[in-house]
C-alpha cells in the first residue's frame, strides 16, 4: 500500500517548506498550485516532480478533485500548506496505511493562534477526514468549507497522534481570511436562492460567542480565547450581513448622482 501527500496551495511560501519537510516519508507527493506569483511552486518542486498549476479557481472543492486526479498511490492524505505532521501521527498514518483496510480517518488537529496552542473553543481535537483510500471517497464541489463525500459508506476510524496548524499570521490575516470565507458562503446561499437578515446575523453571532466562550469554555484559552470568540462572532455575523446585502439590497438607480 502506497500513500501519496496532497497539497493544494497559493502563495504559500511562508508555510509550504515546513510542511513539505513532516511529508518527506510519503511515498508521492502532489502539489496542485493556484497561480502563486511567489515562489511556491520553486519550493515545491525541492520535494516532488509532481507539481502542477491551475489557475481556473473553482472553490476549494473543484481544486481538490483535481489534485485528487494526480494521485498514482493507494491512498490520499491531504494537508494544507500551513499544516505540520507530527511524529506521532506519522506512525499512526503509516500503521493505518498497513493494514490496508478501506476506511476513511479522522486527524485530531491542534491549532496554534495569536501566540498559543488552543486547546479549548470547540478548537481541539478539531479532528478533520484527511486520510482516505483514493476512489472510495473524494470532495465535493464547494465553494468553501468543503467536505469529504464517503459514498461507498467506508467506516470511519480516528488516529492518533496532532496535526499541528498555524493558522493565522497576525490579525489582518484573520481577517482577510474571514471575509473570503464569508463571501464564498453567501455566493453559495445566494445561488441556492437562500436570503439573509442582518438579525439572523446578529443571533448566529451571538450564539457563537456563547458557545465559543462559555460552553466550549473558551475562556480556558485565556485573552486569546476572548478574541477568538469575539472574531468568530463578527465573521458570524459577517455571512450574514454580506447575504443579506446580495439578497435584500437593491443597486443605485441609473439616475443616480454620478451616473
Amino acid at each position: 500500500m502506497s500513500l501519496a501527500a496532497v497539497l493544494i496551495v497559493k502563495n504559500e511560501a511562508h508555510h509550504l517548506r515546513a510542511c513539505l519537510e513532516t511529508l518527506r516519508w510519503a511515498d508521492e507527493i502532489v502539489v496542485l498550485d493556484a497561480g502563486s506569483v511567489d515562489t511556491t511552486c520553486d519550493i515545491a518542486r525541492e520535494f516532488t516532480g509532481k507539481v502542477m498549476v491551475n489557475a481556473d479557481w473553482q472553490g476549494f472543492g473543484v481544486q481538490r478533485q483535481r489534485a485528487e486526479a494526480m494521485v498514482e498511490s493507494d491512498w490520499i492524505l491531504m494537508v494544507d500548506a500551513d499544516e505540520r505532521v507530527t511524529p506521532e501521527l506519522r506512525d499512526s498514518i503509516q500503521a493505518a496505511v498497513a493494514r490496508g483496510e478501506p476506511a476513511i480517518h479522522t486527524l485530531p488537529r491542534l491549532s496554534w493562534c495569536f501566540g498559543d496552542f488552543i486547546r479549548h473553543s470547540g478548537w481541539y481535537p478539531d479532528r478533520v477526514a484527511r486520510l482516505y483510500p483514493r476512489g472510495k471517497a473524494g470532495y465535493d464541489n464547494a465553494l468553501v468549507h468543503e467536505k469529504l463525500q464517503n459514498p461507498d459508506g467506508l467506516p470511519v476510524k480516528a488516529l492518533e497522534g496532532d496535526l499541528l496548524h498555524y493558522t493565522y499570521r497576525d490579525l489582518r490575516h484573520y481577517l482577510e481570511k474571514s471575509a473570503h470565507y464569508a463571501q464564498a458562503w453567501a455566493e453559495q446561499r445566494a445561488a441556492r436562492g437562500k436570503q439573509g437578515s442582518l438579525s439572523a446575523g446578529l443571533v448566529h453571532g451571538l450564539g457563537c460567542f456563547l458557545r465559543m466562550y462559555l460552553l466550549r469554555a473558551g475562556f480556558l484559552d485565556g485573552r486569546q480565547g476572548l478574541l477568538l470568540a469575539l472574531l468568530s462572532a463578527h465573521s458570524t455575523f459577517a455571512k450574514y450581513a454580506d447575504l443579506w446585502i446580495r439578497t435584500r439590497t437593491s443597486p443605485p438607480p441609473d439616475d443616480a448622482p454620478g451616473h
